[in-house]
């Protein structure tokens, strides 16, 4: 994908979505948020209702993919089936039935993560090698099928540590795509109240991530920049309990951040209301808002229009967001289809 062709614009939505033909019409990709990987290596579905509005989403946008994005329902589900031939033989062929069965586009891994044992999965080191067999797996079980290419993707986490616990080069020979999570990149892990999902990191920000710092570093570590979607959020972050200095940005806390209001309950009660000020932090190109001992941290329409500007200008593939059913107002979701290609 180069500068002059079209972006994708990728939403993750869950059974409360409420898919519009409007909102239909400007996405390019959804991600049906989540299907299960169980601990016998195969996928259930059955809870997903939404697979029941897929019929009226394609006939509103014919044109849209739709990938079921997988977790794991028990913590250890990837790391224990990816460790042997079988397992990752079992994954794969479930996943090929399972996009056969309803008509989807494509699967989209979401473990998070390979080798990281701090999300309480008993993971392995051994994990970053076999990930990579998985996904050659899924890959060739993909391909086996009879008609249209079939989408893999993976969302990553957005900052070293993701990088050197898998294997990007032999990756990107079987992705077609990894939906980078450039959110939460100040979350319940920091002590320090700051932007969770800024494009540039601010001056005296001792943790230096950011949309623009994790796109260069998988760039550099293999991943074509048209093989790269930032991340957007619907939703915000909260630390509370701080002085009140510098507007409560950088400040550190007692605790880790946790998750704050979605973007239209900050629409209606928070953005310069009920105590609350809004601030935008240029330098980051992000907004926060703090009330005197609580600081919010999100995505506006001002953040994501300097977001779609660089995607526009640095030649990545798009921009997705995590959730659908955040904004109910369609601002957010509005502001990326009116500025994602301009």
């Amino acid at each position: 994908m180069d500068n002059k062709q079209k972006k994708y614009l990728l939403g993750y939505a869950g059974n409360t979505a409420g898919i519009t033909e409007e909102d239909a019409k400007k996405l390019t990709h959804i991600n049906l948020a989540f299907g299960r990987l169980n601990l016998d290596g195969r996928i259930s579905v059955d809870h997903l209702t939404i697979l029941k509005q897929l019929p009226q989403i394609r006939a509103w946008n014919p044109g849209i993919k739709i990938v079921l994005s997988l977790v794991p329902h028990h913590p250890d589900a990837f790391t224990l089936n990816c460790a042997t031939p079988e397992g990752r033989e079992t994954i794969a062929r479930s996943c090929a039935e399972t996009v056969q069965e309803h008509k989807l586009d494509g699967i989209d891994l979401d473990w998070e993560y390979p080798c990281v044992p701090s999300n309480g999965a008993n993971t392995s080191p051994a994990d970053k090698h076999n990930f990579t067999l998985l996904c050659q797996e899924i890959r060739r079980q993909l391909d086996a099928i009879n008609g249209s290419h079939y989408l893999l993707t993976i969302a990553a986490g957005a900052d070293l540590y993701y990088v050197e616990s898998v294997e990007i080069p032999e990756l990107m020979k079987v992705l077609d795509y990894i939906c980078l999570m450039t959110y939460d990149l100040k979350c319940g892990f920091h002590a320090l109240a700051g932007h969770h999902t800024q494009l540039y990191s601010s001056t005296g920000d001792v943790f230096r991530n950011s949309c623009d710092q994790a796109l260069r570093l998988f760039h550099a570590a293999g991943a074509p920049k048209e093989k790269l979607l930032m991340g957007a959020a619907f939703y915000s972050r909260k630390w509370e309990g701080i002085e009140d200095r510098n507007h409560g940005l950088l400040q550190i806390c007692k605790n880790g951040g946790g998750y704050g209001p979605n973007y239209h309950d900050l629409v209606s009660d928070y953005i310069d209301k009920n105590g609350y000020t809004r601030y935008w932090d240029d330098e980051a190109k992000a907004p926060y808002l703090f009330n005197g001992s609580t600081f919010l941290s999100y995505d506006d329409p001002e953040s994501l229009k300097a977001k779609c500007e660089y995607v526009n200008r640095e030649g990545y593939a798009g921009i997705f967001y995590w959730e659908h059913v955040c904004d109910a107002t369609r601002t957010l979701l509005d502001t990326l289809y009116q500025n994602l290609n301009a």
